[in-house]
């Protein structure tokens, strides 16, 4: 009998947090205490199923079925105990629950010092969210019920709980509440669908939040629809929602006009405005204003202070329990990392970021996560990776309207084609999107791509359309939005002036000392890679060699083991042996140039196609694949396809 006490006391203690994991231990144990419980009655409790953890909190599985099998006095009973037992100013809003909870009928005077309690500082959101609740059924007006519903929600929503905030909006929305609730209601709904649901759904909810609201709470929906149309890709839309771009006093309305400023023509301005929010967020300790901070200085260019502003925002998320800034904080991180070459801390915070995101139901976040895991997986993983990850950050993104995840995911798959020579295949998923028209690519992402596009566009011939994106990139790498933008803008010139070795190799030389002052091994990487490409079709071995060598070097160091396999079948061609794994199995009994030609077939290219990759004739191609079919003993493109997928299949580890 005295375990059937404990096990209710700790399932009524539940009722101030009913989806917390745990309670606190020591608000049980002074109830048990008072009530005459001694030690045994705990162990008892224990045996029973009553879980204790090394921090003191309580689990009690099936707790909700202990609470209802339950007599009603019984349970009024129990909070009595625990009310009493809630002593002190953090435990003013349990105390107050728990009384309401004991009471045999409804007390309003109750319900408006819990309103109160919920209010102030030291509840966790869940609390806040449970108390709130209650406050509303002991509310006598209409008027006065829905707005704690509402108030209810946002705090459901903060604790990384989006259905029973969307449940408790519901029961808001049924009373008919105010113009004023009612915006608040739009603004909590706007946030929730802004991670979770269609973005223009957001966005439309939002701004009516913007005009039903008071002032400071309209600001912040202004801003969230700016987010909004930001994941849309509509940068007229982000300028509708921030307003006239005009310098106002408040931190937040200025990231506004920044954000705006640097979308249009007045980008010198834009950038100087950027630059001022990420200085004043140095001492913010909030996780939003982080993030808006981080947001632009990433838009600025300043790829470390946007990695800093985001460890921060992570901080401060975890400090206060922000269950939806959580994700968010690792999903900038993760961008900021990759922007800066550092592409295992990227895909560390990213894969935390995915499970942060699924625990608090926000798949929007969950879609920019598998992006980025796309883009990481294209310098070090097979196509299949790759292709997984695109396609789950693609299937969001279709749904919800999310143009930058499905921009970012679209370049991943880009950039594993070209890793494996499929320049064709690059050319056309990226030509969309960094060209003008209605299926251009996200504004914050396009100009990224282009450097990919044009090596791309260039190895399959379409020069023109190279020459189009390398104009407009020069515009925006003018701009300086992006320390490595000159860098590969030299490259694109350097690969567009092929036919005229001393214009390319100035180029080349440029952009690779326009490197060194940038840093990144990736980007410097690809450069020599394509140097050296070029150097070996131009008949200069020695020299191709020695990019190729170093590229190989910059590519292993920074993780990129797609690209070193492409670098080290280049050394080969030049006659060097690298020290490179070399494929499994009947692979291994072919030469170096026979490899690439096995490889672009089983891809499905043509020997004109295979021609064209790799700088030779196709009767050269036709002579190398008859060796190949001997060697292998396949007799068809089809058994050669099978059998390269077989051997490079990545194995399954138990």
């Amino acid at each position: 009998m005295s375990a059937r006490r404990v096990l209710l006391l700790t399932a009524a203690a539940y009722e101030s947090d009913p989806e917390g994991p745990r309670v606190d231990g020591g608000l049980v144990l002074r109830a048990a205490a008072a009530a005459g419980l001694d030690a045994d009655a705990l162990d008892a409790a224990e045996r029973a199923g009553l879980e204790r953890s090394p921090d003191g909190r309580l689990r009690l599985p099936g707790r909700r079925a202990v609470y209802e099998a339950a007599r009603p006095a019984h349970r009024r009973a129990a909070h009595r105990l625990l009310a009493e037992a809630a002593a002190g100013e953090r435990h003013r809003s349990a105390a107050l629950l728990h009384r309401a909870l004991a009471a045999p009928y409804p007390d309003s005077g109750i319900g408006d010092e819990l309103a109160a309690a919920a209010r102030a500082s030291g509840p966790s959101h869940g609390e806040r969210a449970t108390a709130l609740a209650h406050a509303a059924a002991l509310a006598t007006e209409p008027a006065v019920r829905a707005e704690r519903l509402v108030a209810a929600a946002d705090q459901a929503r903060l604790a990384g709980r989006p259905h029973r905030a969307r449940e408790l909006l519901d029961r808001a929305a049924a009373l008919t509440p105010p113009d004023e609730v009612r915006g608040s209601a739009a603004l909590v709904r706007g946030l929730l669908t802004l991670r979770d649901g269609p973005v223009a759904d957001a966005r439309a909810s939002l701004l009516l939040a913007a005009r039903l609201c008071p002032r400071d709470r309209a600001l912040d929906a202004r801003l969230a629809a700016a987010e909004a149309a930001w994941a849309l890709g509509d940068a007229e839309a982000y300028r509708e929602a921030v307003g006239e771009p005009r310098a106002p006093g408040a931190s937040a309305r200025f990231y506004g006009f920044a954000m705006a400023a640097a979308l249009d023509d007045r980008y010198a301005a834009g950038r100087a405005a950027l630059r001022r929010v990420v200085a004043e967020a140095a001492d913010a300790g909030d996780p939003d204003a982080l993030l808006r901070a981080g947001s632009a200085a990433l838009v600025a260019g300043d790829v470390e202070a946007a990695c800093r502003l985001g460890s921060l925002a992570l901080a401060a998320a975890r400090a206060l329990d922000a269950g939806p800034e959580l994700p968010r904080a690792l999903e900038l991180l993760a961008y900021g990392e990759l922007r800066a070459g550092r592409h295992a801390r990227a895909r560390a915070h990213a894969e935390e970021g995915l499970r942060a995101a699924r625990a608090t139901g926000q798949r929007n976040v969950l879609a920019h996560q598998h992006a980025i895991l796309a883009l990481v997986a294209s310098l070090d993983s097979d196509a299949v990776t790759v292709a997984r990850h695109a396609a789950a950050a693609q299937d969001i993104a279709a749904r919800h309207g999310l143009v930058q995840a499905a921009t970012l995911a679209q370049w991943a798959l880009a950039r594993a084609d070209l890793a494996r020579g499929r320049a064709c295949e690059a050319a056309a998923r990226l030509g969309p999107l960094v060209r003008p028209g209605p299926r251009r690519g996200h504004f914050a992402v396009r100009m990224l791509a282009v450097p990919c596009f044009v090596e791309a566009a260039v190895s399959a011939g379409d020069l023109e359309g190279a020459r189009a994106a390398v104009a407009e990139f020069t515009v925006w790498a003018d701009r300086g939005y992006d320390r490595q933008a000159k860098a590969q803008l030299a490259r694109c010139h350097a690969l567009l002036a092929a036919g005229d070795p001393v214009r390319a190799e100035a180029r080349f030389t440029e952009a690779l000392a326009r490197h060194e002052r940038t840093g990144g091994d990736f980007e410097r990487a690809r450069t020599a890679d394509l140097h050296g490409q070029w150097l070996r079709r131009a008949r200069r071995p020695a020299r191709a060699r020695v990019l190729l060598r170093d590229a190989l070097v910059a590519f292993e160091r920074c993780g990129a083991t797609v690209w070193a396999a492409r670098t080290a079948a280049e050394l080969r061609a030049t006659g060097d042996a690298p020290a490179y794994e070399e494929p499994p199995g009947r692979l291994a009994e072919l030469t170096p140039q026979q490899l690439r030609i096995a490889h672009c077939v089983a891809e499905g290219a043509t020997n004109r196609e295979v021609a064209s990759r790799l700088s030779v004739s196709p009767r050269t191609v036709d002579h190398h694949l008859r060796n190949v079919f001997a060697l292998l003993g396949v007799r068809s493109r089809v058994e050669l396809a099978r059998l390269v997928d077989r051997a490079e299949r990545p194995v399954a580890h138990s």
